[in-house]
């Protein structure tokens, strides 16, 4: 039975990051991820500056430009009736502009990094168990593979398998907070319809956006409260609901979205409340969507990842070479992880009630933009960063 310091269960944007780090610091590490490689997912692809920061600090921004994945230098707010307001992206170190990659482009970009520095990568993976060891401790998984059963052995096993995450079901991890409201969302990829910029429009419980993204198309969303879109659906397709909440949303974008092309078929998700949960263990810990969900509506979840995922590789480092104990070590992730998240996480809860009305919602964005700039000044703090940290030992775990 291979043995490694980490397996990584999900192999997505936080996992694949969390798996990249610990080994580009010398840990011995293992990504699992059930779909296939390059698979595509429910996104909300843009990533806030804070999201670009991390990737350009791992030297990963460059392969995003180089897919083809626009450079956004604008932010326009469509409220109501008024005028639209334009945000230019101002520039700083690490962050020239920023980039909504389509999830097949970021998902490969951060696997293909893991597996450079040699994380064992293995798609078409599914763990069907935790292994335990005498004490009860989390020591590894039990995994079905393309090439039949398999064990993997691990100092730490990191649950990063999703809203859903099976890891954090077989260990019991227990709900901290959970929000009171949850979007109904519907988005769709279209070719045609202009722009250059994030565009978001907010009118009277209804919200719309345009993302640009790779192959010259853009991602358009709709989002308002379940029970409104079941109110608005009832008798119409899935089609004509969505034209219908953008016109809400974004009547002066609506002769746009007439003329553009839809490319594909629709996506959506309904009623989701964010959570915290409780996050690491005797031998495991959760990062990403499996530890932390907030509402899509503030469009933070890869930036989320990200984040999340530097936040705990430097814990399990730490733990891993005896510079903190195990428990210090991931308290400490935590309790960083929810202090950066729970004013956007709060906020984010409060949009997805859709109980306000294009004034109101105003000075909830204005909370959601103070709790960004917070978070961007947390990881412009974090020197060295993970990556860059020599002199650690290769901390195979025997």
């Amino acid at each position: 039975m291979r043995t490694y310091d980490a397996v990584v269960v999900g192999g997505r944007v936080a996992g694949a990051s969390t798996a990249l780090l610990l080994a580009r610091s010398g840990a011995r590490v293992a990504l699992l991820e059930r779909s296939a490689y390059g698979a595509d997912t429910l996104s909300t692809h843009g990533l806030m500056r804070a999201g670009v920061l991390q990737l350009s600090r791992w030297g990963l921004l460059d392969r995003v430009v180089a897919a083809g994945t626009p450079p956004i230098r604008t932010t326009t707010f469509l409220y109501g009736d008024q005028e639209p307001v334009h945000i230019s992206i101002r520039p700083s170190p690490g962050v020239d502009a920023l980039y909504a990659p389509r999830r097949t482009v970021l998902d490969r970009i951060l696997v293909d990094a893991a597996s450079e520095v040699g994380v064992d990568v293995l798609h078409g993976t599914r763990v069907t168990e935790l292994l335990r060891d005498r004490a009860g401790r989390v020591s590894g998984v039990r995994a079905r593979t393309p090439g039949g059963p398999r064990d993997l052995a691990a100092r730490f096993v990191v649950g990063a398998d999703g809203i859903a995450s099976s890891v954090a079901q077989q260990v019991g991890a227990p709900l901290l907070r959970e929000g009171r409201w949850g979007s109904a969302a519907q988005y769709a990829y279209y070719e045609g319809i202009g722009g250059t910029g994030y565009e978001w429009a907010y009118r009277d419980g209804v919200a719309a956006g345009l993302i640009p993204t790779g192959d010259g198309l853009s991602c358009v969303f709709v989002a308002t409260s379940p029970q409104r879109m079941r109110t608005l659906r009832t008798g119409r397709s899935a089609e004509d609901t969505f034209e219908r909440v953008f016109g809400m949303a974004a009547p002066r974008y609506a002769d746009r979205l007439a003329a553009a092309t839809r490319v594909g078929r629709q996506f959506g998700w309904a009623g989701r409340r964010g959570f915290v949960r409780r996050s690491w263990g005797p031998g495991w810990a959760l990062v990403g969507d499996a530890g932390h969900f907030k509402d899509p509506i503030s469009t933070h979840g890869i930036t989320d990842a990200l984040r999340d995922a530097e936040l705990l590789a430097g814990a399990l480092l730490d733990a891993l070479t005896g510079i903190r104990d195990e428990a210090t070590a991931l308290d400490a992730y935590q309790r960083r992880r929810d202090l950066l998240s729970a004013q956007l996480f709060q906020v984010s809860d409060e949009i997805a009630g859709y109980e306000w009305d294009s004034d109101q919602v105003q000075p909830l964005l204005r909370r959601v933009s103070a709790a960004m700039i917070d978070e961007v000044e947390m990881l412009e703090s974090l020197t060295p960063a993970v990556p860059d940290r020599p002199g650690h030992p290769a901390p195979v775990w025997r």
